[in-house]
This record gives C-alpha cells, structure tokens and sequence, in this order.
C-alpha cells in the first residue's frame, strides 16, 4: 500500500522515565547509539512519514537532555509533562494533542521512547491493517521460546502453552477518544496498567495483534544496547 493511501495519525512518545535498569548516568533515550540518541532514532520512523500529523513527546518536568539535541527544535514536535507513570505520561499527552486539534475519532500511536529500531514496513502494516479496525491494536511478536510458570520457590509450576502467548511491542494504535477514556477510567479504578492495550482491554475491548519484527526490541539493559549497535555496525 502507497504510504499516502495509510490514515493521518498522531504519536505520543511517553519518555519520562529515568530507565534505572540500564544503570546509566541518564536516562535511556539519552544514551548514544550510532552518533545520535536512542530517542533521536526512535523519533526517525514517525519524520519521515508522510501521514504524520503531529508528535508529542512527554517529558519530566526537570529533563536537562532535551533541548541539548537537535529535534527539540522540530516544530512537528510537542513537548508535554510527563508523570509518575507512564499512564499518567500517556494521558497528559493525549489531552495536548486535544490541545493541538486532534478529533476524538483521530489514530493515535504510542510508542517507546526506547524502541528505536521500528522499521517502516512494521509501522505501515500497522496503519494499513487497523486503519478501519473498530478497536485498534498493537504491533506483537508470537512467544518463540518454551514458557514456564513458576511458584513462589522458583520452581516450575507448568509449561505453558505458547502458541497462545505474543510479546506486546509498540506503537500501540488507538482513537483517541477510546484510548483516554479507557486510561482514565483505569487509572481512577486502580488498575494497573502496563501498556496502552492493557487499559482498552479492561474498557472491554479487544485490540488486534498485528505480527511485526523481533528487532523491534526495547533497550531495557546494557545488553540491549550493546546487541543492536552491533547489529548496525553489520549491516
């Protein structure tokens, strides 16, 4: 499908967290990845699409990083507050797009601040396969590995059956009059909330799993890092 034929969307790009993990002197999508920062690259995929209507990028309030690098000065991107979670993160920019213009009705597409490597031909087969989905839904990968459930002593309770078990990736695509309505709603019950498509699923929808790369992996360790700059130095 031509990129130009896919529905106009937002992004919001939930990077408020400080990624203790990664044992850093600073937040993760700060860190260098082949000459830039992760979130610079991350950023990337959404820029260059021709659908894209707008990007919020939440962010604490004493962020010190930001402004440093130099897509903070791209006018198609917002800066929103970030919260204590990333829920609150991911609300707050929601209600700036509403802010910007954005219809209730209108895609919007979360995505991590540390998932750099999103290939175009994931996110347009997300846009192209949801583009008149009821629902929504989210980029996944079906669970490779053998899966075991274990008990409070760390032994194996059960295997369990993988070929019903994907591993949630982003962009998670939704309206953005559902997506809020189902974070607020989660939120003021108490629910934990892990991603975008767990609140939805709670409202009592079920969002679509749309099969994209493995690559697409979020850098939560050292290891991360280290394993795609390998992976760009080989290609």
């Amino acid at each position: 499908m031509n990129s130009f034929n896919l529905p106009g969307f937002w992004v919001v790009i939930p990077a408020a967290g400080v990624g203790s993990r990664m044992r850093a002197d600073r937040p993760k999508q700060y860190l260098r990845l082949g000459g830039r920062c992760i979130i610079e690259h991350t950023l990337d995929c959404f820029l260059e699409h021709p659908q894209l209507k707008g990007l919020v990028v939440c962010l604490a309030a004493d962020d010190p990083y930001w402004h440093d690098i130099p897509c903070a000065r791209d006018v198609r991107i917002q800066r929103a507050l970030g919260g204590l979670e990333r829920s609150d993160s991911v609300l707050n920019g929601l209600q700036h797009l509403v802010e910007l213009g954005a219809a209730e009705d209108d895609w919007v597409l979360v995505h991590d601040a540390a998932r750099p490597n999103l290939a175009r031909e994931d996110l347009d087969k997300l846009l192209g396969e949801l583009a008149d989905d009821a629902v929504g839904g989210l980029l996944a990968v079906p669970a490779r590995d053998t899966l075991k459930r274990a008990g409070a002593d760390g032994r194996v309770l059960e295997t369990v059956d993988r070929s019903v078990i994907w591993q949630a990736y982003t962009p998670q695509m939704f309206r953005l009059g559902m997506l809020r309505q189902a974070l607020a709603a989660a939120l003021a019950a108490g629910v934990a909330i892990t991603d975008e498509a767990s609140a939805v699923e709670w409202a009592g929808f079920l969002p679509r799993l749309i099969e994209g790369r493995a690559d697409n992996l979020k850098i939560t360790r050292p290891e991360d890092l280290q394993w795609l700059e390998q992976r760009w130095r080989n290609f």
